[in-house]
């Protein structure tokens, strides 16, 4: 192995790199211009972020435990794209409420370490960078979720995510030390071709997934997500939903497709019902939510149980449809959440009552909400509705026709609910209406992405295909 070899953890040492500056500009810069680090933090990651669409070879590093191969390479690069928007929203409220308590660096070291995490964890070859992986991505969260010292609700948001966090870890470990006693192996290709149906196997990878359902929010693993999302800072909350979800649905993915293969006829039934669960369930409790934050929070349960249709089929088909739907996922949540979030720091009105004649005052910022949700609920031509045709397509193709006609329930529940917001700001009328403001330029820059990123994604059907392309080369 040579020094060229590193070239494969591209991703991993620009980030590293990007992190030890912003260390080194917080020594350096003076009081008065702290507020440039937030420039200069979004101005380097978007290089990061241009430099990763740079072709990668596949390969692996020390001795297997980390490979990275075409759709690897693609996915962080989905992750980057989502990190860069969330980062172009999150700038004013850094500039205005944490740079002036001194904290604005720690608030990227702890994101872009997360987000290091998240790249070891999906490009591990073996469980242990995995769990290295899965712990350095969700201790920093934990930090980020009780970020706002002054707020009770934050600080509890932190205790309550670590705290689960630790639990869900601890079982997923032991459901790693049962998967090496019926293997003898840690690494995924040894594992791959003696892993047998055995009792101790099958508990073991039960155990296993709980654990990662645990971040992706599935029932009945979701009772922390409401509460830590409405009290964290929306930035933090606009990461957990979308950054980490999207991280651990791809390496679920992964490790149910290729590492535990020969378990599919015992993990397409507990997926099947766990999906039922999820949907119906982040619907329903949708229903009754006024607070926005809450409201997607439950919304984002919900669409873990629609990717759940993709990863039931368990085939090329099924990964090509859960990685498009991510990126529609990633741009229509960032979407609505940057509403949510430029509201909130104008006016400080989170509750969906406060959205009432929205249109009237602010008709751009009603717009985007409206696209975001209209692609959330999957109302063609946005890039919802094909990334949910797609995953009714995967399970479709494995005759799995019940759960189709499920998920079609479910959507239309979703879309009742979703329209509650629509009715309210474009039907409603209100004599305290949020007044007229104007956002700042790079809020303004993070909704034109994620505007043009679900119109966009819509039409162009050739992106698909390419995803598909690069699955089956997984």
């Amino acid at each position: 192995m040579d020094y060229s070899s590193f070239l494969l953890m591209r991703h991993e040492l620009v980030l590293l790199a990007i992190i030890l500056i912003l260390i080194v500009a917080e020594i350096f810069i003076p009081l008065n211009k702290k507020r440039s680090i937030v420039h200069l933090a979004i101005f380097l990651f978007g290089i990061h972020t241009a430099v990763g669409f740079f072709q990668i070879d596949a390969g692996s590093l020390f001795g297997g435990m980390f490979r990275s191969n075409d759709l690897i390479h693609f996915f962080k690069n989905v992750l980057n794209i989502g990190v860069f928007i969330l980062l172009l929203q999150s700038a004013d409220w850094i500039q205005e409420k944490i740079v002036d308590q001194n904290r604005g660096v720690e608030f990227f070291i702890l994101m872009f370490t997360s987000l290091l995490g998240m790249y070891f964890m999906i490009s591990s070859g073996d469980f242990l960078m995995f769990y290295l992986g899965l712990e350095l991505s969700t201790l920093p969260i934990a930090a980020l979720a009780a970020y706002e010292t002054t707020k009770m609700k934050s600080s509890e948001a932190g205790i309550k995510l670590i705290l689960s966090a630790a639990l869900a870890s601890g079982v997923s470990l032991f459901g790693i030390s049962m998967l090496y006693a019926t293997t003898g192996s840690i690494y995924f290709n040894d594992i791959m071709s003696v892993l047998s149906v055995s009792n101790l196997s099958i508990l073991g990878m039960i155990m296993f997934f709980a654990g990662l359902a645990f971040k992706v929010s599935l029932v009945p693993f979701h009772f922390w997500t409401a509460d830590v999302y409405e009290g964290a800072p929306i930035s933090v909350t606009s990461y957990l939903s979308v950054i980490s979800k999207g991280a651990a649905i791809f390496i679920l993915m992964i490790l149910l497709f290729s590492v535990m293969k020969s378990l599919m006829p015992v993990w397409e039934y507990m997926i099947y019902g766990v999906a039922v669960a999820t949907m119906f369930i982040g619907n329903l409790f949708a229903l009754r939510q006024q607070n926005m934050k809450r409201f997607l929070a439950f919304s984002s349960i919900a669409q873990a149980g629609f990717i759940l249709l993709g990863m039931i089929s368990g085939d090329q088909l099924g990964t090509a449809t859960i990685v498009y739907f991510v990126l529609i996922y990633v741009f229509s949540n960032l979407a609505a959440f940057g509403v949510v979030q430029s509201i909130s720091l104008k006016t400080g009105k989170e509750n969906m009552n406060d959205y009432e004649g929205l249109y009237r005052t602010n008709p751009m910022l009603s717009l985007v909400m409206m696209l975001a949700l209209f692609s959330l609920a999957g109302i063609p031509p946005v890039a919802g509705f094909f990334g949910k045709f797609f995953l009714f397509t995967a399970a479709a193709s494995k005759g799995f026709y019940l759960l189709v006609f499920i998920a079609v329930v479910n959507v239309t529940i979703s879309l009742y609910y979703y329209l509650l917001v629509v009715r309210a700001m474009f039907l409603r009328k209100s004599d305290s209406a949020i007044p007229f403001f104007r956002n700042k330029l790079y809020m303004r820059l993070g909704l034109i992405i994620t505007v043009i990123g679900i119109l966009v994604l819509g039409i162009y059907s050739p992106l698909y295909d390419y995803i598909f392309e690069l699955s089956n080369h997984f």
